[in-house]
């Protein structure tokens, strides 16, 4: 099998794809979408492309190269939509390809991504022998850690008024261990991506004239279900959307 590469660069004579052979051990998962890393032109650095076709074979006179490894997918419906926007807007289809990908991954450079983030939890390391722990302190921390297992020496720190020595030292004895844990990070947390188009503050804007004859208009044909398009002519500043914004 054959996958048809696009490489990840701005150049405008890079904007087309390239063969590439499919290693046996990824032909089972690699798709239309796929991110991966292809040995390119005579440099020794592995280049991040995207897959944009598979076919059972080449045109290519000589020997084509093989795929180095994958990272992971798009869906097929985002690199046709990417074709789409570079045919419509003039630009490189790998320009398009990276819009669809999450923020905080884009860059070519693993370490520089958002990575998953370790944090150390705090675990009963046996089941609790109340009538072997002599003191009542001890015994109100390790209950509850029994009941509240995974939290951080921080949190414990906060809910019962203790000390990170106190929690240490029951490591020590064997009472409590430490654990490592990846939680996933979103890159899009504390990002409004569900944003509420027609806003409160959206609802108590007076248009003007002008812009109320667009947005009724614009509006009219939303209703009726009726597809047109629509261009809004005015100089820089004078609030052209505004009366979009009304009206998505």
């Amino acid at each position: 099998m054959i996958a048809e590469v696009i490489i990840n660069r701005a150049a405008k004579k890079l904007n087309k794809g390239f063969d590439y052979k499919i290693p046996k051990k990824l032909e089972e998962i690699i798709s239309v979408g796929s991110k991966v890393l292809v040995p390119f032109g005579n440099g020794k650095k592995l280049e991040e492309g995207f897959v944009i076709r598979l076919k059972p074979d080449t045109n290519y006179e000589f020997e084509v190269k093989e795929i180095n490894s994958l990272e992971d997918n798009l869906k097929e419906e985002q690199i046709n939509l990417a074709k789409w926007m570079a045919k419509r807007y003039f630009c490189n289809v790998s320009d398009c390809i990276k819009l669809m990908l999450t923020p905080g991954t884009r860059t070519k450079e693993k370490e520089k991504r958002v990575q998953d983030k370790t944090i150390e939890v705090i675990l009963l390391n046996t089941k609790l022998e109340k009538e072997k722990i002599g003191s009542k302190r001890q015994l109100e921390i390790l209950s509850f850690i029994e009941k509240n297992e995974g939290l951080t020496i921080p949190e414990l720190e906060k809910q019962l008024n203790t000390s990170r020595a106190t929690i240490n030292n029951l490591v020590e004895k064997g009472y409590l261990r430490k654990v490592k844990q990846k939680i996933e990070r979103n890159p899009l947390d504390g990002k409004d991506i569900n944003r509420i188009l027609m806003t409160e503050s959206a609802k108590k804007l007076t248009l003007t004239g002008e812009q109320q004859e667009a947005y009724q208009k614009i509006n009219d044909s939303i209703t009726k279900n009726i597809y047109n398009s629509f261009l809004l002519f005015g100089v820089t500043g004078s609030r052209k959307n505004r009366s979009l914004f009304t009206v998505n």
